[in-house]
């Protein structure tokens, strides 16, 4: 039974969204939120919860082992759940040191605190979930099929290199030392709380703005989205009855080619404009208000080492542990879009 949960990363993307979903599931339990605040984490997404003290946010970095034993030690934790990651592949590209020292070092640094907590100190029963990227197995042909579990690791950029190498350290921890781990594999996500370098957000507020919408090569690349709510379902469902020392992946059943994706963002927000006037005096300078949104799409030099295609085979946690997507793709973009149109004042000062 999780008594006190800590979230690495809880301040990014998906790291907000599973603290929400925590919250609302488990009402009064200990919730800390540890975060260093870097480019991607946006302490106003937790704010709400902060203020209703649902959470104790600590700012502090994971390569801090220090920092992380108080922490763990001052909040009685018996619950990690790791999303903090350096995880945007141009990034890694242009600079993968960052890379190796968060996604690597800073999981070991986890791996030690928590071992020394849990295996050398209180003994007591505990969790370390750790949340990995479907990138770590490569990229599939367009017929191949899906990535499972037992795949063999071929990480092709130094972001997915370095999920990889963290992967192992927690395979390695439990094997080795007896720490109760976990791991889960994720498809692409997208909803709420989405930093805006990222493929959906950026096109989103790019419409809105009148901005160019960016599509690598010829825009064939295909992967699996899920819908982030999904996701922390998947996550908390894992944590609950996942079984020590096993992977699962968790996907959306839902693959489209990047092109398709922006032409469908590109329409999705033409209808919104001609369904709601307001919006263009909201955003003056977006096409979407003359029904041409796809006229921002320009095709620009493809991404070094671009992986062609991933794919999600999730049988093994529907199976095993009952786990299914609550929603399609369909419902998932209106929910997404919604929140954007909502929530200005969030994405705003991050471009």
């Amino acid at each position: 039974m999780t008594r006190a949960l800590m979230v690495t990363g809880a301040a990014g993307f998906i790291g907000a969204n599973f603290v929400y979903h925590w919250a609302r599931q488990h009402p009064g339990a200990t919730l800390v939120a540890y975060d260093a605040l870097t480019y991607a984490g946006n302490r106003a997404s937790l704010a709400p919860l902060e203020d209703q003290g649902q959470l104790v946010f600590v700012q502090g970095d994971i390569c801090d082992g220090k920092k992380v034993s108080e922490t763990l030690a001052q909040h009685d934790i018996d619950t990690i759940v790791h999303f903090a990651a350096e995880s945007h592949v141009d990034r890694s590209i242009s600079g993968p040191d960052a890379f190796i020292r968060t996604n690597l070092v800073g999981t070991h640094t986890l791996l030690v605190a928590a071992r020394e907590r849990w295996l050398q100190g209180s003994g007591r029963p505990h969790r370390f979930h750790h949340v990995s990227t479907d990138e770590v197995y490569g990229s599939l042909s367009p017929s191949a099929p899906a990535f499972t579990e037992t795949l063999r690791y071929e990480p092709n950029s130094p972001y997915s290199a370095s999920k990889a190498g963290s992967d192992h350290l927690v395979r390695a921890y439990h094997h080795t030392y007896g720490l109760n781990v976990t791991t889960s594999n994720c498809s692409n996500n997208y909803g709420p709380f989405h930093f805006p370098e990222k493929l959906i957000p950026l096109c989103l507020t790019n419409i809105l703005d009148g901005r160019p919408l960016p599509v690598y090569g010829d825009g064939s690349n295909i992967r699996d989205w899920l819908y982030v709510e999904d996701h922390a379902r998947g996550i908390e469902r894992v944590i609950k009855a996942g079984e020590a020392g096993e992977t699962y992946n968790i996907g959306g059943n839902n693959e489209w080619a990047n092109l398709a994706i922006v032409e469908l963002l590109c329409d999705h927000l033409d209808r919104r404009f001609a369904d709601q006037p307001e919006l263009a005096g909201r955003y003056p300078g977006s096409p979407a208000g003359a029904g041409e949104s796809r006229s921002l799409i320009q095709f620009v030099e493809d991404r070094a080492g671009h992986d062609w295609r991933y794919a999600i085979d999730a049988s093994k946690v529907e199976s095993a542990l009952g786990f299914t997507p609550a929603e399609t793709f369909e419902t998932g973009i209106a929910k997404t879009i919604d929140w954007y149109l909502a929530n200005e004042s969030w994405w705003r000062p991050l471009l």
